[in-house]
This record gives structure tokens, C-alpha cells and sequence, in this order.
């Protein structure tokens, strides 16, 4: 049992200045369809970057955490732990 099969995933929209937190089993299929415009949420942000990834063994974790990243605490453990990768890509 050594393959990940969920993932947490967070998108950066330069153009919208705004991160999109989100889940699912395949993060680069995702990407691409947030890079389409398939999401109606993220359409006006494209394009959109992958700064961030989780593995987990199930959905039911990778979706706590995504909840957690999307909370107060969550945004702010993101703020600190990317920093690094915002000044890189130009995120300030």
C-alpha cells in the first residue's frame, strides 16, 4: 500500500491575486480543467498555478485537511509555509 490515491491541492491566480484550495484523486487533470475554464469559479482566473500539494491514503483525510486549509488556521499555516514560493512566482 505505498500509492497515494487523493490529494489537496492549492492554485494561484496571478490575475485575481487569490489561491483556490480544493481536492481530488488526479491534480493535474484538475488543473487542466481549471486552466479551461471548466470551473465556473476559478474561469476568471486563468491561468491558474500549482503552488501546493498533499498526498493522502483516503478522500475522508484529504478532505479534512482540506477544510482545515481553508480555515483561519489553515490560511494562515499556507501564508507562512509559501512564502517562499509567492516571492518566487511574483504572489506578494
Amino acid at each position: 500500500m505505498g500509492k497515494y490515491m487523493f490529494y489537496v491541492y492549492v492554485l494561484w491566480s496571478s490575475k485575481l491575486k487569490k489561491r483556490y484550495i480544493g481536492s481530488i484523486d488526479k491534480v493535474e487533470k484538475s488543473l487542466s480543467e481549471h486552466n479551461r475554464g471548466c470551473n465556473k469559479f476559478t474561469k476568471g482566473g486563468i491561468p491558474w498555478l500549482l503552488i501546493h500539494k498533499e498526498e493522502f491514503f483516503t478522500k475522508a483525510e484529504a478532505l479534512r485537511r482540506e477544510k482545515f486549509l481553508k480555515s483561519g488556521q489553515g490560511r494562515a499555516w499556507l501564508d507562512k509555509q509559501l512564502s517562499n514560493i509567492r516571492r518566487d512566482a511574483g504572489v506578494v
